[in-house]
Protein backbone atom coordinates (compact mmCIF):
# COMPACT_ATOMS: atom_id res chain seq x y z
CA UNK A 1 0.00 0.00 0.00
CA UNK A 2 0.97 3.64 -0.25
CA UNK A 3 0.18 6.88 1.55
CA UNK A 4 1.27 9.10 -1.34
CA UNK A 5 -2.29 10.30 -1.95
CA UNK A 6 -2.51 11.44 1.67
CA UNK A 7 0.87 13.15 1.49
CA UNK A 8 -0.35 15.00 -1.59
CA UNK A 9 -3.21 16.44 0.52
CA UNK A 10 -1.27 17.31 3.68
CA UNK A 11 2.02 18.25 2.02
CA UNK A 12 1.05 21.39 0.10
CA UNK A 13 2.53 23.74 2.70
CA UNK A 14 0.98 25.62 5.59
CA UNK A 15 -1.57 27.48 3.46
CA UNK A 16 -2.26 24.96 0.71
CA UNK A 17 -2.50 21.74 2.73
CA UNK A 18 -5.91 20.19 3.32
CA UNK A 19 -6.95 18.56 6.60
CA UNK A 20 -7.93 14.89 6.52
CA UNK A 21 -11.23 13.58 7.85
CA UNK A 22 -10.99 11.30 10.89
CA UNK A 23 -11.31 8.00 9.00
CA UNK A 24 -8.60 8.93 6.50
CA UNK A 25 -6.29 10.11 9.27
CA UNK A 26 -6.76 6.75 11.01
CA UNK A 27 -5.97 4.88 7.79
CA UNK A 28 -2.88 7.02 7.15
CA UNK A 29 -1.34 6.53 10.57
CA UNK A 30 -2.40 2.90 10.62
CA UNK A 31 -0.30 2.24 7.53
CA UNK A 32 2.64 4.12 9.06
CA UNK A 33 2.40 2.11 12.30
CA UNK A 34 1.98 -1.18 10.45
CA UNK A 35 5.22 -0.60 8.53
CA UNK A 36 3.60 -1.07 5.13
CA UNK A 37 5.07 2.17 3.74
CA UNK A 38 8.62 3.15 2.91
CA UNK A 39 10.96 5.12 5.15
CA UNK A 40 10.81 7.93 2.61
CA UNK A 41 7.02 8.09 2.94
CA UNK A 42 7.28 8.09 6.74
CA UNK A 43 9.70 11.00 6.57
CA UNK A 44 7.44 12.87 4.16
CA UNK A 45 4.46 12.30 6.47
CA UNK A 46 6.35 13.59 9.50
CA UNK A 47 7.63 16.71 7.75
CA UNK A 48 4.30 17.50 6.10
CA UNK A 49 2.44 17.27 9.40
CA UNK A 50 5.09 19.33 11.17
CA UNK A 51 4.57 22.15 8.66
CA UNK A 52 0.78 21.86 8.46
CA UNK A 53 -0.03 21.06 12.08
CA UNK A 54 -2.63 18.54 13.22
CA UNK A 55 -6.34 19.34 13.39
CA UNK A 56 -8.46 17.87 16.23
CA UNK A 57 -10.24 15.68 13.66
CA UNK A 58 -6.89 14.31 12.48
CA UNK A 59 -5.70 13.77 16.04
CA UNK A 60 -8.88 11.83 16.80
CA UNK A 61 -8.20 9.64 13.77
CA UNK A 62 -4.59 9.13 14.77
CA UNK A 63 -5.79 8.11 18.24
CA UNK A 64 -8.17 5.60 16.64
CA UNK A 65 -5.24 4.04 14.79
CA UNK A 66 -3.07 3.83 17.91
CA UNK A 67 -5.82 2.38 20.08
CA UNK A 68 -6.47 -0.37 17.53
CA UNK A 69 -2.81 -1.43 17.83
CA UNK A 70 -2.15 -0.84 21.53
CA UNK A 71 -1.47 -3.42 24.24
CA UNK A 72 -3.79 -1.89 26.82
CA UNK A 73 -3.47 -2.20 30.58
CA UNK A 74 -6.25 -4.16 32.29
CA UNK A 75 -8.92 -2.25 34.20
CA UNK A 76 -8.44 -1.77 37.92
CA UNK A 77 -10.84 -1.64 40.87
CA UNK A 78 -10.47 2.15 40.93
CA UNK A 79 -9.96 4.50 37.95
CA UNK A 80 -6.35 4.49 36.76
CA UNK A 81 -4.53 7.82 36.63
CA UNK A 82 -2.35 8.03 33.51
CA UNK A 83 0.77 10.24 33.45
CA UNK A 84 2.59 10.49 30.11
CA UNK A 85 6.24 11.51 30.53
CA UNK A 86 8.15 12.31 27.35
CA UNK A 87 9.79 15.71 27.83
CA UNK A 88 11.97 15.10 30.87
CA UNK A 89 13.99 17.74 32.71
CA UNK A 90 16.42 20.30 31.41
CA UNK A 91 16.47 23.21 33.87
CA UNK A 92 13.93 22.25 36.54
CA UNK A 93 13.72 19.10 38.69
CA UNK A 94 11.60 16.32 37.21
CA UNK A 95 8.78 15.94 39.74
CA UNK A 96 6.41 13.75 37.72
CA UNK A 97 7.32 10.77 39.98
CA UNK A 98 6.43 12.86 43.04
CA UNK A 99 2.95 13.56 41.66
CA UNK A 100 2.52 9.88 40.83
CA UNK A 101 3.59 8.74 44.31
CA UNK A 102 1.28 11.24 46.00
CA UNK A 103 -1.66 9.90 43.97
CA UNK A 104 -0.73 6.29 44.70
CA UNK A 105 -0.57 7.13 48.41
CA UNK A 106 -4.22 8.17 48.11
CA UNK A 107 -5.08 4.65 46.98
CA UNK A 108 -5.25 5.23 43.23
CA UNK A 109 -3.67 2.94 40.63
CA UNK A 110 -1.16 5.09 38.75
CA UNK A 111 0.72 4.44 35.52
CA UNK A 112 3.51 6.51 34.02
CA UNK A 113 4.29 5.73 30.40
CA UNK A 114 7.13 7.19 28.37
CA UNK A 115 10.43 6.83 26.60
CA UNK A 116 13.47 9.09 26.15
CA UNK A 117 13.00 11.30 23.10
CA UNK A 118 16.18 13.36 23.39
CA UNK A 119 19.70 12.70 24.58
CA UNK A 120 20.22 15.98 26.47
CA UNK A 121 17.50 15.69 29.14
CA UNK A 122 16.90 13.67 32.29
CA UNK A 123 13.98 11.28 31.81
CA UNK A 124 11.49 9.84 34.23
CA UNK A 125 12.84 6.32 33.91
CA UNK A 126 16.15 7.49 35.40
CA UNK A 127 14.49 9.15 38.40
CA UNK A 128 12.25 6.14 39.00
CA UNK A 129 15.25 3.82 38.85
CA UNK A 130 17.00 6.00 41.45
CA UNK A 131 13.86 5.55 43.58
CA UNK A 132 14.17 1.78 43.22
CA UNK A 133 11.30 1.47 40.76
CA UNK A 134 12.38 -0.25 37.52
CA UNK A 135 10.22 -0.31 34.43
CA UNK A 136 7.67 -3.03 33.82
CA UNK A 137 8.75 -5.70 31.36
CA UNK A 138 5.25 -6.93 30.53
CA UNK A 139 1.72 -5.57 30.44
CA UNK A 140 -0.09 -6.39 33.69
CA UNK A 141 -2.75 -5.02 35.98
CA UNK A 142 -2.04 -2.14 38.36
CA UNK A 143 -3.51 -2.49 41.83
CA UNK A 144 -5.04 0.46 43.71
CA UNK A 145 -2.28 2.28 45.57
CA UNK A 146 0.43 1.03 43.19
CA UNK A 147 2.61 2.93 40.72
CA UNK A 148 3.96 1.35 37.55
CA UNK A 149 6.21 2.69 34.82
CA UNK A 150 5.37 1.21 31.42
CA UNK A 151 7.76 1.95 28.52
CA UNK A 152 6.06 3.04 25.31
CA UNK A 153 7.48 0.07 23.44
CA UNK A 154 5.40 -2.28 25.61
CA UNK A 155 2.21 -0.40 24.83
CA UNK A 156 2.83 0.07 21.10
CA UNK A 157 6.24 -0.77 19.58
CA UNK A 158 5.32 0.95 16.31
CA UNK A 159 4.54 4.19 18.13
CA UNK A 160 7.95 4.04 19.79
CA UNK A 161 9.56 3.69 16.35
CA UNK A 162 7.65 6.74 15.12
CA UNK A 163 8.82 8.75 18.12
CA UNK A 164 12.40 7.76 17.30
CA UNK A 165 12.12 9.37 13.86
CA UNK A 166 12.80 12.63 15.68
CA UNK A 167 16.36 11.46 16.34
CA UNK A 168 16.87 11.21 12.57
CA UNK A 169 15.11 14.30 11.23
CA UNK A 170 15.41 16.50 14.32
CA UNK A 171 11.73 17.52 14.40
CA UNK A 172 8.72 16.36 16.38
CA UNK A 173 5.88 14.57 14.59
CA UNK A 174 2.27 13.66 15.47
CA UNK A 175 3.46 10.82 17.69
CA UNK A 176 4.81 13.37 20.20
CA UNK A 177 1.32 14.84 20.58
CA UNK A 178 -0.45 11.47 20.54
CA UNK A 179 1.46 10.06 23.50
CA UNK A 180 0.35 13.03 25.62
CA UNK A 181 -3.36 12.43 25.07
CA UNK A 182 -3.73 8.68 24.46
CA UNK A 183 -5.38 6.40 26.98
CA UNK A 184 -3.48 3.11 27.36
CA UNK A 185 -5.99 1.59 29.81
CA UNK A 186 -9.12 -0.48 29.70
CA UNK A 187 -11.90 0.50 32.06
CA UNK A 188 -12.17 3.82 33.84
CA UNK A 189 -9.17 6.13 33.77
CA UNK A 190 -8.11 9.76 33.88
CA UNK A 191 -5.41 11.03 31.52
CA UNK A 192 -3.19 13.86 32.73
CA UNK A 193 -2.03 15.94 29.79
CA UNK A 194 0.14 19.01 29.34
CA UNK A 195 1.16 21.49 26.69
CA UNK A 196 4.12 23.80 26.23
CA UNK A 197 2.66 26.38 23.83
CA UNK A 198 -0.81 28.02 23.95
CA UNK A 199 -1.80 26.83 20.47
CA UNK A 200 -1.52 23.21 21.64
CA UNK A 201 -3.86 23.96 24.56
CA UNK A 202 -6.63 24.76 22.09
CA UNK A 203 -6.11 21.77 19.78
CA UNK A 204 -5.67 19.30 22.66
CA UNK A 205 -8.83 20.55 24.37
CA UNK A 206 -10.81 20.20 21.14
CA UNK A 207 -9.49 16.66 20.68
CA UNK A 208 -10.53 15.70 24.22
CA UNK A 209 -13.99 17.09 23.52
CA UNK A 210 -14.23 15.27 20.19
CA UNK A 211 -13.15 11.91 21.67
CA UNK A 212 -15.26 12.24 24.86
CA UNK A 213 -12.16 11.84 26.99
CA UNK A 214 -11.65 11.95 30.74
CA UNK A 215 -8.64 14.19 31.25
CA UNK A 216 -6.96 17.00 33.12
CA UNK A 217 -5.10 19.52 30.97
CA UNK A 218 -2.55 22.05 32.18
CA UNK A 219 0.51 23.95 31.05
CA UNK A 220 3.28 21.56 31.95
CA UNK A 221 6.59 21.98 33.67
CA UNK A 222 9.00 21.82 30.73
CA UNK A 223 6.32 19.75 29.03
CA UNK A 224 5.74 17.33 31.92
CA UNK A 225 2.27 16.80 33.40
CA UNK A 226 3.21 17.86 36.93
CA UNK A 227 2.21 21.38 38.00
CA UNK A 228 5.07 23.89 38.17
CA UNK A 229 6.22 23.91 41.79
CA UNK A 230 6.93 27.64 41.53
CA UNK A 231 3.46 28.81 40.50
CA UNK A 232 0.05 27.13 40.08
CA UNK A 233 -0.88 26.85 36.38
CA UNK A 234 -4.32 26.93 34.80
CA UNK A 235 -6.02 23.52 34.90
CA UNK A 236 -9.02 22.32 32.90
CA UNK A 237 -11.07 19.16 33.34
CA UNK A 238 -12.75 16.96 30.73
CA UNK A 239 -15.31 14.40 31.86
CA UNK A 240 -16.74 12.44 28.93
CA UNK A 241 -15.47 15.32 26.81
CA UNK A 242 -17.35 17.97 28.78
CA UNK A 243 -14.94 20.80 29.51
CA UNK A 244 -14.75 23.03 32.58
CA UNK A 245 -12.22 25.22 34.31
CA UNK A 246 -10.75 23.80 37.51
CA UNK A 247 -8.04 26.27 38.37
CA UNK A 248 -7.14 29.75 37.25
CA UNK A 249 -3.47 30.41 36.64
CA UNK A 250 -1.68 32.04 39.56
CA UNK A 251 -0.61 35.57 38.70
CA UNK A 252 1.84 38.01 40.20
CA UNK A 253 5.23 37.51 41.75
CA UNK A 254 5.80 34.83 44.38
CA UNK A 255 6.84 36.05 47.81
CA UNK A 256 9.20 33.06 48.13
CA UNK A 257 10.18 30.04 46.08
CA UNK A 258 9.59 26.49 47.35
CA UNK A 259 12.49 24.46 48.70
CA UNK A 260 13.43 22.58 45.53
CA UNK A 261 16.53 20.48 44.82
CA UNK A 262 19.47 22.49 43.52
CA UNK A 263 20.32 20.00 40.76
CA UNK A 264 18.23 18.15 38.20
CA UNK A 265 20.20 14.88 38.28
CA UNK A 266 18.42 11.62 39.08
CA UNK A 267 20.01 11.05 42.49
CA UNK A 268 19.30 14.57 43.76
CA UNK A 269 15.73 14.54 42.43
CA UNK A 270 15.06 11.12 43.97
CA UNK A 271 16.43 12.27 47.34
CA UNK A 272 14.14 15.31 47.28
CA UNK A 273 11.10 13.16 46.40
CA UNK A 274 11.88 10.77 49.26
CA UNK A 275 12.13 13.66 51.71
CA UNK A 276 8.75 15.05 50.61
CA UNK A 277 7.06 11.66 50.82
CA UNK A 278 8.54 11.19 54.30
CA UNK A 279 7.13 14.53 55.46
CA UNK A 280 10.55 16.09 55.92
CA UNK A 281 9.77 18.75 53.30
CA UNK A 282 6.39 20.17 52.32
CA UNK A 283 4.59 19.18 49.15
CA UNK A 284 4.80 22.20 46.80
CA UNK A 285 1.46 24.00 47.01
CA UNK A 286 0.74 23.80 43.29
CA UNK A 287 1.30 20.03 43.22
CA UNK A 288 -0.84 19.55 46.33
CA UNK A 289 -3.59 21.49 44.58
CA UNK A 290 -3.23 19.36 41.47
CA UNK A 291 -3.60 16.21 43.58
CA UNK A 292 -6.81 17.61 45.10
CA UNK A 293 -8.28 18.29 41.67
CA UNK A 294 -7.40 14.79 40.45
CA UNK A 295 -8.98 13.14 43.50
CA UNK A 296 -12.20 15.05 42.92
CA UNK A 297 -12.23 14.23 39.22
CA UNK A 298 -11.73 10.51 39.81
CA UNK A 299 -14.86 10.49 41.98
CA UNK A 300 -16.86 11.66 38.96
CA UNK A 301 -15.81 8.79 36.71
Amino acid sequence: MSISHYIKEIGRGKDGARPLPRAQAADLLGQVLDGTVTDLEVGAFCLAMRIKGETPEEMAGFLDAVEQRMNRLPASARPIVVLPSYNGARKLPLLTPLLALLLAREGLPVVIHGTPTESTRLFVSEVLLALGMPAQTAIKAIAPGALAFVPTELLCPALKRLLDVRRVVGLRNPAHSLVKIMNPCQGKSLVLSSYTHPEYALSMAQTFELTHANALLLRGTEGEVVADARRTPKMEAFVNGQRRLLQEAQSGTLASLPDLPQSVDAAGTAAYIRSVMAGERPVPASIARQVEHILHLVQEL
